[in-house]
């Protein structure tokens, strides 16, 4: 097994022991000091070892990962030779592009029930009432077996609650008209980000991020989230559903001798900024937790306080590009730098950190039984893709070439909530159609047999030219006891009874 080649000076060099791989890393640094170049040398390192890669390309820059490198000119050389890369040749890796919005890249989705009501909480931006509503909808969908797939299902399911508030209520705890369309409000705004493109079928198959080519090489994933980024909500919350993902769904396997799957979290303070505490303990908890499914996070941004302290603790691996201390929060992020890296007695960190030229690093990686090695200045090695952008043509070609391509490049509707909902809403219809229609021949039948009966009662009340009635024989009789008061009120009882009136 080989290392993965950081980078050199004049007298050692730095490499990553694949052993350690999934003990996660950061790679910091200032816009244009040279992360991305880190970026792209550690993800081919780890293809080249058969390992499958995901990152997020949110300049479009990492998508040259997919393409040879040109050929070396003069100022190339010099660096090979700096770096002492005698067995270095132009090479691309085996890439599948990615793209949430179905543009760059195969369609990514994930369905509504997948995703849970609490990272959609998150993404939706909900207080912890609108929060508790959304769970109890998603409990009330479980419970009649409804299917939750895209946000058209979850928008007629809350249409379903408010109109069966009380009945819900009821059954799972109070749940408020408001707080519904407070929910509804957020999911309009959810959809103009592009977000009913991501929800839906057929949902991403982890299986299929970790791939390896015919040669053996692992697939580098590349996001195309140069739009994406735009949207730090939908953005973060597709990483961490991710995450969680893989943390439920693969198997505990220990330390091995290299990771089953790295990720490289561009932009982590997107991640991070206005999470809550429950969200950063989540996070922090898979972040620990996921070494042990033989999984590598390493996240990247500006300045490694960006990452939250209890998850920077987690990361072993290290890579921090040049830092400028022009504002005091600036000055802080270089202390706090310099502090995290083992003491090297040779190298004053805090000021090498300010004085890096672009290309250089300063990196700290673990060795021998999880120990972090010293602090070294190191010029970083040069990957053998090219390091750039790639056009629209050539990123046509490689999409064509995917082995994954047809499974996801076809939106799939199954029934789910929404029709299950409308076929509920159209059944009953046509029972209130069917009982409208029948109301008329049951009309004409109690018409037809009220008419024969108010006859004979019109027959027994008033008689016929042949015989005298019910009231005439009653009327004699009341004349005969001198009109009783008591005659009368029984009359209007009667009557009263018979005809609605009141007592």
């Amino acid at each position: 097994m080989t290392d993965i080649l950081i980078g050199r000076n004049d007298s050692t060099s730095v490499s990553l022991d694949p052993h350690y791989g999934n003990r996660h890393g950061m790679i910091a640094g200032a816009t244009g000091t040279g992360k991305s170049v880190s970026l792209m040398v550690l993800a081919e390192g780890f293809s080249r070892l058969g390992v499958p890669c995901f990152l997020a390309d949110a300049k479009g820059d990492l998508a040259g990962l997919a393409m040879a490198a040109n050929e070396p000119g003069d100022k190339l050389k010099a660096r090979l030779d700096k770096l002492k890369l005698t067995d270095w040749k132009a090479q691309a890796n085996p890439v599948v592009f990615w793209d949430i919005y179905g543009k760059l890249g195969h369609p990514v989705r994930a369905t509504i029930s997948e995703m849970g009501p609490t990272l959609l909480g998150r993404v939706l931006e909900l207080n912890d009432t609108q929060e508790g509503v959304l769970e109890v909808v998603f409990k009330a969908a479980d419970d009649q077996g409804w299917l939750l797939l895209d946000l058209a299902d979850l928008r007629a399911l809350l249409t379903y609650a408010a109109e069966n508030a009380k009945a819900l209520s009821t059954q799972y705890g109070l749940i408020s008209t408001q707080s519904i369309a407070a929910i509804q409000r957020a999911l309009l705004k959810l959809e103009s980000d592009g977000a009913d493109q991501f929800f839906g079928e057929p949902a991403l198959e982890l299986a299929d991020l970790m791939r390896q080519d015919m040669s053996g090489r692992g697939i580098i994933n590349v996001l195309a989230a140069d739009q994406l980024i735009m949207k730090p909500r939908l953005y973060s919350t597709f990483l961490l559903w991710l995450l969680s993902e893989l943390f439920e769904q693969l198997p505990e396997v220990g330390d091995l001798d290299q990771p089953k799957m790295v990720f490289f979290f561009d932009e982590a303070h997107l991640l991070f900024d206005d999470a809550s505490p429950g969200l950063l303990q989540r996070v922090e908890q898979v972040v620990r937790l996921i070494r042990s499914k033989g999984v590598g996070v390493y996240f990247c941004s500006q300045n490694p306080d960006d990452v939250p302290g209890n998850i920077l603790g987690q990361l072993g691996n290290r890579i921090q590009h040049a830092l400028r201390a022009f504002t005091p929060r600036d000055q802080k992020a270089v202390k706090a730098a310099a502090e995290t890296f083992v003491v090297n007695p040779k190298l004053d960190v805090t000021e090498a950190i300010i004085k890096l030229a672009v290309g250089e690093a300063l990196a700290s990686t673990l060795a021998n039984g999880g120990v972090p090695t010293p602090v070294e200045q190191v010029l970083v090695t040069t990957p053998c893709c090219r390091i750039g952008a790639i056009t629209d043509a050539e990123r046509a070609t490689i999409r064509q070439r995917s082995p994954v391509g047809a499974k996801y490049d076809t939106t799939v509707n199954r029934e789910s909530a929404a029709e299950m909902l409308i076929k509920r809403a159209e059944d009953k219809a046509a029972d209130a159609s069917k009982v409208a229609a029948d109301a008329p021949a049951k009309g004409a039948a109690k018409d037809a047999e009220a008419s024969g009966w108010s006859g004979a009662v019109h027959d027994a009340l008033f008689g016929t030219k042949r015989r005298q009635g019910m009231i005439e024989t009653m009327g004699k009789q009341m004349v005969r006891t001198a009109g009783s008061q008591l005659g009368r009120q029984i009359l209007r009882g009667v009557l009263g009874g018979i005809f609605g009136g009141k007592r």
